[in-house]
């Protein structure tokens, strides 16, 4: 718990000071930009990648055995889950982190998106909507191992995704430079990074010193969120893991640094910013989360470090529904523009 609460402070304050968004970077991407945005994504996925990847090469950690490698993967979940996920993220402006982090600068929005976001995630991991989940899941599985590995179904090692991982890095750096990316701002980015790597780090140390079984896995919000939630609303007691000390620990960090550099403000709904649209979107996040296998951060990032080809193929589809969506939007508001 330790850990996960040193983890997400670390992720929180500088998720916060960074900006880093998916759904931002996607606005960019959809509307022909490749500046601020994308960078501050691109260095945070880099920096995770390079950091995990590193690791596992100079052999102070080992990831085969975590659910996203091991366990059996679902292709059609992380499909039509990224989709889904993509599309509510536009909708409700901020995915699973974003949305707990701008939560702790006042956002009301975000407060009452992510309450609905976790609920509905966990009707679909455990309550009414988890046969559905089930059955989209299981029409195209992927067995553990190997299988699921997508370095060695490349055919690369740990040293050579690293290699990739620190080019891909200096290139999102110059992309940021060259975009007027305050330098806090990209160096806070590159410690998100780092937060996912710690995470991966301090589990699997913890489960090599633990007498219990201890999962190995990294930052994620969906499911620790259910697990805190649920631990809070049927128990007197919250059973101590890395998820449990992970979500409030962003909360804090997000919010002593919102506080420090002033940006902590209420926000609530309005005529720009309709609730509906908000519920929509934190009910196909929660769903699509959960089908897909982790959020933006869970599956893009954590998962993404590791080479889970079911991360990947969930946050390109990400990508492909958030783009759609916002394009689609856009075109319906001209159109509506256009008619009034």
């Amino acid at each position: 718990m330790l850990a996960g609460a040193l983890v997400g402070i670390i992720f929180g304050a500088s998720a916060q000071h960074s900006r880093f968004c998916l759904r931002a970077a996607s606005v960019e991407l959809s509307e022909g930009g490749f500046g601020p945005r994308i960078s501050i994504w691109l260095i945070a996925f880099s920096a995770g990648v390079l950091f995990v990847q590193l690791s596992i090469a100079a052999g102070i950690l080992d990831v085969s055995q975590s659910r996203q490698l091991a366990a059996t993967g679902s292709m059609s979940g992380a499909i039509i889950g990224g989709l889904m996920f993509g599309c509510g993220m536009i909708l409700a402006r901020g995915c699973a982190s974003r949305l707990l982090v701008l939560s702790a600068t006042g956002n009301l929005r975000a407060i009452i998106t992510g309450l609905v976001l976790t609920l509905v995630a966990q009707a679909s991991l455990r309550g009414a909507l988890s046969p559905a989940r089930e059955a989209l899941a299981g029409l195209w599985l992927v067995p553990g191992g190997e299988a699921r590995n997508l370095l060695s179904q490349l055919g690369l090692s740990s040293t050579i995704a690293a290699i990739i991982a620190a080019v891909a890095l200096a290139f999102a750096f110059w992309l940021a430079r060259r975009s007027d990316v305050r330098s806090s701002h990209a160096f806070a980015a590159a410690i998100v990074g780092g937060a996912v790597g710690l995470g991966w780090l301090f589990t699997y140390a913890i489960s090599q010193a633990s007498f219990e079984v201890v999962a190995i896995s990294s930052v994620t919000f969906t499911g620790p969120s259910t697990d805190t939630l649920m631990g809070l609303v049927n128990s007197t007691e919250l059973p101590l893991g890395f998820g449990v000390g992970l979500v409030p620990g962003v909360f804090v960090g997000a919010m002593t640094m919102a506080i420090l550099t002033r940006e902590a403000h209420i926000e609530r709904f309005g005529p720009d910013t309709p609730m509906e649209r908000y519920l929509a979107g934190a009910t196909l996040m929660g769903f699509g989360s959960m089908l897909a296998g982790g959020c933006a951060v869970g599956a893009g990032m954590s998962g993404g470090a590791v080479f889970a080809i079911t991360a990947w193929v969930a946050v390109f589809f990400m990508w492909v529904g958030a783009m759609a969506t916002h394009l689609l939007m856009g075109r319906i508001s001209r159109r509506a523009a256009v008619a009034a």
